[in-house]
């Protein structure tokens, strides 16, 4: 498993798994449990699913975590899980003798992880931290109606 790191002006920080040995199926249902979750959450949730995609997420968000506080100097209890990709890699196919001269084709699939993370107090300074839209029609509607605007 290959590690790359990117800083950027954004606030964001990511790290990048790629070949993993599992199919992209098994890992997107991990990592649609933690998306949008703050770090020190994901971290207990990957811990206690039972799951064997767990152990590879868990060490991408640990070290995306790492990237952020050593590259950036973010704070860990600040980080949100902004974007949690899966794509699929390459399929390693090899061939299993079988009876009478056949033979039987096997696949792994592999597929190649994607952790972005986001430093809340970062966007919070401006005051425009959403991660969902409908966070931003809440916070629209908060300002439509709000009195000191129309008083």
């Amino acid at each position: 498993m290959r590690k790359k790191r990117n800083k950027n002006l954004y606030g964001e920080v990511y790290a990048l798994g790629q070949h993993i040995s599992m199919s992209a199926h098994k890992a997107r249902r991990v990592i649609d449990q933690i998306r949008g979750r703050s770090y020190e959450e994901t971290l207990m949730i990957l811990e206690l699913m039972p799951y064997r995609a767990c152990y590879p997420i868990f060490k991408l968000v640990y070290s995306a975590a790492a990237n952020a506080s050593h590259n950036m100097g973010f704070d860990e209890a600040s980080l949100v899980i902004s974007k949690a990709e899966v794509n699929e890699g390459t399929t390693m196919k090899k061939l299993k003798p079988r009876a009478r001269g056949r033979s039987y084709a096997i696949k792994r699939p592999t597929c190649h992880i994607r952790i972005v993370l986001k430093d809340k107090s970062f966007y919070e300074e401006e005051g425009f931290f959403c991660l969902k839209k409908s966070e931003w029609k809440k916070k629209k509607e908060v300002h439509r109606y709000d009195i000191s605007l129309y008083g």
